[in-house]
């Protein structure tokens, strides 16, 4: 993990923005890549100025899109059965794909939304999505919707810690849900506040 740690890290340094959108294309794909390093270290770099935010931000939706769509197609054209064969090839975790599974049994594609703020969920709901052949439309919508949140609490957590951006690293997938709670936390002091706002006479 150190080792894929520093791999991580030295292609974004030389490849930028490219390497963002691969590296959260692998990741929505249903591979072993951590988004919360990318992230942390694009964050960081953005705080060192070497990179533009909402140029950063665009480049992990835009790849976390890219991957979500490839799995989304396995899905769709293999299935479960090609899954179930074929998945130990590339590290896929039945484990994992069962557990996205019944996130997407329960909420129905509106998990494709709500499991891009959770760790592990996010990286395979896009399989049982394929496997029931949602509408593809609102599968892109519910992706966008998703990563956005994800990807800008991310990159702005990694420019908080600044030269302790590492720190994602150490926490790991807990990372994950420090930031879905403040999402969650910002939403609702958003509602409240929109709510007891006095409306114009």
């Amino acid at each position: 993990m150190e080792q894929f740690f520093h791999v991580i890290v030295a292609y974004i340094d030389l490849w930028g923005y490219m390497a963002i959108v691969i590296g959260m294309a692998l990741e929505s794909a249903c591979m072993p890549v951590p988004s919360e390093i990318i992230f942390g270290f694009v964050g960081y770099l953005v705080y060192l100025g070497r990179m533009d935010f909402t140029t950063a931000v665009i480049a992990g939706v835009v790849g976390g899109l890219i991957g979500s769509v490839i799995a989304y197609l396995v899905g769709y054209y293999g299935g479960q059965p090609f899954v179930a064969k074929y998945g130990k090839y590339i590290l896929l975790s039945r484990r994992h794909v069962e557990m996205a599974q019944k996130w997407f049994d329960h909420y129905g594609i509106k998990a494709v939304f709500y499991s891009r703020l959770l760790p592990v969920v996010r990286t395979f709901i896009s399989l049982p999505a394929g496997f029931a052949k949602v509408d593809f439309a609102k599968f892109v919508i519910y992706t966008v919707l998703g990563s956005v949140p994800w990807t800008i609490g991310l990159i702005y957590a990694g420019m908080l810690l600044g030269e302790n951006w590492q720190l994602i690293n150490v926490v790991g997938h807990k990372a994950s849900l420090v930031v879905a709670a403040g999402l969650v936390l910002a939403g609702i002091y958003y509602l409240k506040r929109s709510r007891t706002k006095p409306s114009p006479e």
